[in-house]
């Protein structure tokens, strides 16, 4: 048992048979009262998440996740297969674990894995990707960095907004966090 002082981002707490993962978490002391840590959970299995109050020194029962870097190598109608990179052992993971990451997957990508009684929980990305613009309108002349933004397909499928001067066949940048635009990928 570990007490909620013991609480950090990433950790997976196990509350009332269910896994949750601890987004953040913030201790407060209220000007009256004994200190109380808050915190936003995130239920590993439906993804739903919620703010929760634990007062200070609250035994709690932390779930023990195993984390590895794996490959991923392809998705068929079973899910996502991912590759232990140290002894090649595979594994899959159903699509809806894998929920909108997939936007952001591409072949022999690295990611983390995080499992727990052999059961996968989630995948950790990198913070961003580069991906390869399949298809946007052309730009205009004088389109200028300042000028606005426009809808540009990528090669995972998700539609990126870009600034009017990207060009099909560009490689960019995108965050997985907000899946947003982050520059152009020098060559």
């Amino acid at each position: 048992m570990a007490t909620t002082n013991d609480i950090k981002n990433g950790t997976v707490l196990n509350l009332d048979g269910q896994l949750w993962q601890v987004l953040w978490f913030q201790h407060h002391k209220p000007g009256k009262g004994n200190t109380v840590v808050r915190t936003k959970i995130k239920n590993v299995l439906n993804g739903k998440v919620v703010d929760r109050t634990f007062p200070a020194d609250t035994k709690i029962e932390m779930a023990q996740v195993d984390r590895r870097d794996m490959q991923y190598l392809y998705d068929d109608p079973s899910g996502y297969v991912f590759m232990d990179t140290d002894n090649y052992e595979q594994l899959t993971i159903p699509a809806d674990v894998i929920g909108d990451d997939k936007d952001y997957l591409l072949e022999g990508m690295i990611v983390t894995v995080a499992t727990n009684e052999g059961t996968p929980l989630y995948i950790d990305l990198p913070a961003s990707v580069e991906l390869e613009v399949t298809y946007t309108e052309p730009g205009l002349q004088g389109d200028r960095s300042t000028g606005g933004n426009k809808p540009a397909t990528v090669e995972t499928g998700k539609t990126v907004q870009v600034p009017l001067f990207i060009t099909t066949g560009e490689k960019i940048k995108v965050s997985t966090d907000d899946g947003g635009y982050l520059g152009r990928v020098q060559s």
